[in-house]
């Protein structure tokens, strides 16, 4: 009995001493920033903010976890059984040092051989393959797929064991990590890597995207322009990519979505999802010579309440003004009802309207017609097509209806009567008072009717530099110190072609550091000439205003 009371007595003793060496590891451990060796290591991230969020969501359960694996540790349970012998055979300051050693970053991994920049993509959205989550997930940069955390019961610790895979980039901090050694790896090798993970830009690097007439080669030898490359067509996205083409082109909008700063305020994941396609678009270190615009996509879904969607063919026209007031809305300050698109497109229209006394009740002014005037801004102009003609010509063939853009300007001209419907009869007349720096054009090619969609096959002539409104719209007089900026350059021509219900969308763009045209339908991408631009069924254009 007094044997079995002394051994009780020392296992007492020694259990209270392993509390207090546990207790001096974990201050000594959450003093230096590492984790303490003795708690398993954890699925989630070992780094601050991940910490803090998993303490915060938890209500600080995290850490009764930690506290609870180590009182069952103390008990015998989960123990490491070669650890402890350890311990014993070389002491407790050994064993801290090999752990510290083993989480420290490395310069001389042995796998960074096996990383394959072929099958790496950025451009989906970064969930995990098996569990779908968005939360702390990593690139396995030998296969490409994606996986969450790196702990031990983590898909991508499972996945470097099965696969033999050791080699992963975290998609939201850009850290690259050995596993299962679990160490960091520095090494600058890795740089492109993070530069097409997250392309960055330099204000002086912006200020040169005009002039740099330089070609980029991407990793299958292919050539490719930057800000010229071909966009993924998913399903019947068509109508997205030739939108995003075009507003590629308007320099001060996209010099403002390349510099993240510019828009660090806005929370709105169309934004920032925008911002991220403007960057991997002008990147001159891709990878590959296009671009999915698949996260993009999911945001527009979202924002729009699947109005617009992949897999459904939609109207450019309804899908440029919804994204223009979307992005506009995210991104006005609460003082000023400004933004970076307003400074760009935004213009103002006189509005004269008429409306006879039978359409109202209330007032009757100016004997039979009642007449009201008001200023509406725009951001586009709607130019109505004259009817295409009913009849065939002698030879049996259809007639292609032409009308110059200047007779359908006039509609602006502040004389031209338009007759209106809807929400009441009246006749309308505008006025052009204020001009945009960007002007955008939307020819009215489509009609909806009771049984079916007609198109005006209607062509439209137009210059494609040198357009003068003064000369056919009258326009206001400036101050004295500003000039009359009437003179605009198209920048951008989106085409449609086909029937209405089975066509599909391509655009014409303009390249500035050489002045050169290129056709952009999906991803093919081709040089062509400025008169071919003119020979289209133009549908929506950008004009440039001249400085």
């Amino acid at each position: 009995m007094k044997n079995r009371r002394v051994e009780e007595d020392n296992m007492g003793s020694e259990g209270s001493g392993v509390v207090s060496k546990r207790q001096r590891l974990d201050e000594q451990f959450s003093a230096s920033g590492i984790e303490n060796p003795l708690v398993p290591y954890n699925d989630v991230d070992d780094e601050e903010e991940d910490f803090e969020r998993g303490k915060t969501a938890n209500g600080g359960g995290k850490v009764e976890e930690n506290r609870g694996q180590v009182v069952a540790a103390e008990n015998g349970e989960g123990e490491d059984e070669e650890e402890e012998e350890e311990e014993d055979l070389y002491g407790e300051d050994n064993s801290l040092e090999k752990r510290k050693s083993q989480f420290e970053p490395r310069e001389d991994c042995p796998y960074l051989d096996t990383v394959n920049r072929q099958v790496l993509d950025f451009d989906f959205e970064k969930f995990c393959s098996v569990s779908l989550s968005n939360l702390n997930v990593y690139a396995c940069l030998v296969c490409g797929k994606y996986y969450q955390g790196r702990g031990k019961k983590s898909h991508a610790y499972t996945h470097s064991l099965e696969a033999g895979h050791h080699v992963y980039v975290n998609l939201r901090t850009e850290k690259v990590y050995c596993l299962p050694d679990g160490y960091e790896i520095i090494d600058p090798s890795l740089d492109d890597i993070r530069h097409v993970l997250n392309p960055r830009f330099t204000r002086d690097q912006v200020k040169q995207l005009d002039t740099n007439r330089q070609w980029s080669r991407a990793l299958d030898g292919s050539d490719y322009l930057p800000g010229m490359v071909g966009l993924n067509n998913i399903k019947e996205t068509d109508f997205v990519n030739v939108t995003i083409q075009s507003l590629m082109r308007v320099t001060p909008l996209r010099n403002f979505f390349l510099i993240p700063e510019n828009y660090q305020h806005c929370k709105s994941p169309l934004v920032q999802r925008y911002g991220e396609l403007t960057r991997k678009i002008w990147h001159a270190r891709n990878f590959k010579g296009q671009v999915s615009p698949h996260e993009f996509l999911q945001a527009v879904m979202k924002a729009s309440k699947k109005r617009f969607r992949i897999g459904q063919q939609s109207d450019p026209v309804e899908f440029m003004a919804w994204l223009l007031n979307t992005l506009h809305a995210n991104l006005r300050t609460s003082k000023k009802n400004n933004s970076i698109i307003y400074e760009c497109f935004q213009g103002e229209l006189e509005v004269v309207k008429e409306i006879p006394n039978k359409a109202i009740t209330e007032k009757k002014e100016n004997g039979d017609i009642f007449t009201e005037t008001s200023r509406m801004p725009f951001l586009m102009l709607g130019l109505d097509l004259p009817p295409p003609p009913l009849f065939k010509d002698v030879m049996e063939k259809n007639i292609i209806p032409q009308v110059p853009l200047f007779n359908i300007l006039k509609k602006f001209d502040g004389e031209t009567v338009t007759e209106v419907v809807r929400p009441r009869v009246a006749r309308m007349k505008y006025r052009v008072i204020r001009l945009p720096q960007y002007l955008i054009l939307h020819m009215q090619r489509f009609k909806k009717n009771n049984f079916f969609i007609e198109k005006n096959p209607t062509l439209v002539n137009f210059p494609v530099k040198n357009l003068e409104l003064k000369d056919f719209i009258p326009l206001p007089m400036p101050k004295e110190i500003e000039r009359l900026r009437s003179k605009y350059d198209l920048i951008a021509n989106i085409v449609h072609d086909g029937k209405p219900n089975e066509g599909f969308y391509r655009v014409f763009v303009q390249r500035k550091s050489e002045e050169l045209w290129y056709e952009m339908q999906d991803l093919h991408v081709s040089e062509t000439l400025p008169q071919m631009v003119a020979l289209s069924e133009a549908y929506l254009q950008i004009y440039e205003q001249q400085q």
